[in-house]
């Protein structure tokens, strides 16, 4: 049977939500049961914010899915991206602390690239943040060539960001790709000539491996 907690929150779980189930079993031991609910609320808490629900992708094989579950903030166009260098769709989503916060692949693919960079934890919000935050890039490479990227960047709340892919890693599309703990956001990247046709607008709410943000160029019958 299929546990729906991540296994990026093992430490986690166990401390926080096994503490504080443990502090709540003593407390209605020992005093009234009204003592343990709020460490039965914190447990639980930290259970929700872990949790890992199944996402079946879109049979469409053209239709990417979004990387993130939350609100989309941006549908633009962008001047430049690494690894791509030149100019890009970007598709911004914004995760509040109740969204699930495991990432997905957008597209099936190869890794080609992956990269961390330390910075600081502006409010997401913020236009600067997009700059000076910390950050993690991953370049992947669909079976035609298609190079898109996934940026996870940390927030005022989020302290770290979990990405276990390395180069040549094969990605599924819907597979988790990483996590980042606590309120933040992720981009999605694609070459404007691409020819992707945005499906979501701002303000639309997504389901990471499961909505559908986009559509590449060509016959679904012969992707």
């Amino acid at each position: 049977m299929r546990i729906p907690l991540t296994r990026y929150g093992t430490k986690e779980i166990i401390l926080y939500a096994g503490g504080a189930f443990l502090i709540a079993l003593g407390l209605m031991s020992l005093f009234h049961p009204i003592f343990g609910v709020p460490f039965l609320i914190i447990g639980l808490l930290v259970l929700y914010f872990f949790r890992d629900p199944r996402r079946v992708p879109p049979k469409n094989p053209l239709a990417v899915v979004a990387p993130a579950d939350g609100r989309v903030t941006d549908v633009d166009v962008v001047e430049t991206v690494d690894l791509l260098g030149v100019p890009s769709q970007r598709i911004g989503i914004f995760l509040s602390v109740f969204d699930v916060h495991l990432n997905r692949a957008p597209i099936d693919g190869e890794v080609v690239w992956t990269q961390y960079r330390s910075g600081r934890f502006l409010n997401v919000l913020n236009p600067d943040s997009l700059r000076v935050n910390e950050s993690n890039w991953i370049g992947i490479r669909g079976g035609n060539g298609l190079k898109v990227v996934v940026r996870q960047v940390s927030g005022a709340i989020a302290r770290r960001i979990v990405c276990p892919l390395a180069p040549r890693a094969r990605v599924k599309r819907g597979q988790d790709i990483g996590m980042i703990k606590l309120g933040s956001r992720t981009e999605f990247f694609i070459p404007v000539d691409a020819g992707f046709t945005p499906a979501v607008k701002v303000g639309d709410k997504t389901l990471a491996g499961k909505t559908v943000i986009g559509f590449l160029a060509g016959d679904p019958e012969k992707p």
